[in-house]
């Protein structure tokens, strides 16, 4: 796995809800929370991004699931998020490999997260089992540790 903290994240590009292609290297000079999640429309998954929605943090929110591009469009639609939610539908699951928070035997991510700097370094990263929800208290806090 090459997503560990202190190596340069992976760069991708996959399309968000709208259908509109998003690489990562593209925010070069800005801080990004790259945000992994098992599957649209699940319980955990929706308190998760919801939180996300009311983040008020100087860095750029990217989320990532399998879901296809239609899938997230009507989710983001439905719950009002305004953030980019990517498709890493095909190759199913390449990015979240990339990443190493793809599990094999679900075909689906794990709860990854990724903060990376302007430079496109890791500089924080935390793997919760599909199960375990995510703080986004955790996110504010190790932003304000490496700015």
């Amino acid at each position: 796995m090459n997503a560990v903290v202190g190596a340069l994240a992976p760069d991708f590009e996959l399309q968000d809800q709208h259908g509109t292609p998003v690489k990562l290297s593209g925010f070069r000079g800005r801080r990004v929370v790259l945000v992994f999640y098992p599957l649209a429309f699940t319980n955990v998954c929706n308190s998760e991004l919801s939180a996300l929605q009311d983040f008020a943090a100087d860095a750029h929110i990217l989320t990532v699931s399998v879901d296809s591009v239609f899938t997230h469009r009507a989710w983001a639609d439905q719950e009002g998020y305004t953030f980019p939610l990517l498709s890493d539908f095909w190759p199913h699951g390449q990015v979240a490999r990339a990443y190493g928070v793809f599990d094999e035997a679900k075909g689906l991510a794990q709860r990854g997260t990724f903060i990376i700097d302007g430079d496109g370094v890791i500089r924080w990263s935390i793997v919760n089992p599909i199960g375990t929800a995510r703080d986004v208290a955790d996110y504010a806090k190790a932003l304000a540790e490496i700015s």
